[in-house]
């Protein structure tokens, strides 16, 4: 009886000591990650073969997302101003949520359930399949070799993608509003003159860069930590983009509220 009050009582301090230790370790690693990002030799043709993977061949599926994500926000923002009579300030509402929160936000989503499931799955097979140890018996770092042509890749593709997810989404809201919902469209683009500024592109572009960093960071490393055969590499696929995507919400929340500090 007693040992069982003790085991309730201690489990979740222990699952939040087991936590903290995780989350060390892997800024640890990540640490130690950036020093060889900046050492030589510079793999710029395995980053740009991951820029195509994570980037280029994740367009559809952004674009996709991007047109719906515009004509759903211009069919809601309709219903909420058509009551005050101030639909001429669609643009603007529109232009300012879908660049500073739902372009980056929602890219980053595309590419983990697209890119960072693969990443991890890619890393984890190879690493139980001991290609990883043949990589290091050759006197080869697979981490420079494998994990940072990746996290560079992520981090350069994510802004990139972010653009172009922000400009189709507001594309998309544009046709919808003016054409479908009857807008005006002068009065709709000039309540983005008017009231938008290049500054409102800032923060976008920091999430974004940071987005690709937790992405690219966290898949790699549990695809690299993986083991336990192929039932390992599913874990490892499944904690990857479960991770990922918290950590996505963690940040957003905590960057959001340094931006508002800053009055960004």
């Amino acid at each position: 009886m007693i040992e069982a009050l003790f085991f309730r009582v201690g489990k979740p301090f222990y699952a939040l000591w087991e936590l903290t230790c995780a989350v060390g370790e892997f800024f640890i690693f990540q640490a130690r990650l950036t020093v060889l990002s900046f050492a030589p030799p510079y793999r710029f043709g395995l980053m740009i073969k991951q820029i195509e993977v994570i980037g280029v061949d994740s367009l559809i599926v952004i674009a996709m997302t991007a047109v719906f994500s515009g004509l759903v926000m211009s069919i809601q923002l309709y219903q909420a101003f058509h009551h005050f009579g101030a639909e001429e300030m669609m643009g603007y509402a529109i232009f300012v949520s879908i660049g500073r929160e739902l372009g980056p936000v929602f890219t980053a989503l595309m590419i983990i359930s697209r890119a960072a499931s693969a990443m991890a799955a890619e890393i984890g097979t190879m690493r139980v399949t001991e290609q990883i140890d043949a990589i290091e018996v050759l006197s080869v770092d697979s981490r420079a070799y494998l994990l940072v042509p990746r996290v560079l890749a992520s981090m350069i593709a994510l802004p990139l993608l972010t653009v172009i997810f922000i400009t189709i989404a507001n594309i998309g809201a544009y046709i919808l509003a003016t054409q479908a919902l009857g807008v005006n469209p002068n009065a709709y683009m000039r309540s983005i003159y008017n009231f938008s500024k290049l500054g409102d592109f800032i923060p976008s572009l920091i999430k974004s860069l940071v987005f690709g960093w937790l992405i690219g960071s966290i898949a790699t490393y549990i695809g690299y930590r993986t083991k336990g055969g192929a039932k390992g590499v599913g874990l490892a696929t499944t904690s990857a983009v479960v991770s990922a995507s918290v950590a996505l919400f963690l940040a957003n929340y905590f960057l959001s509220s340094i931006f508002l500090l800053l009055d960004w």
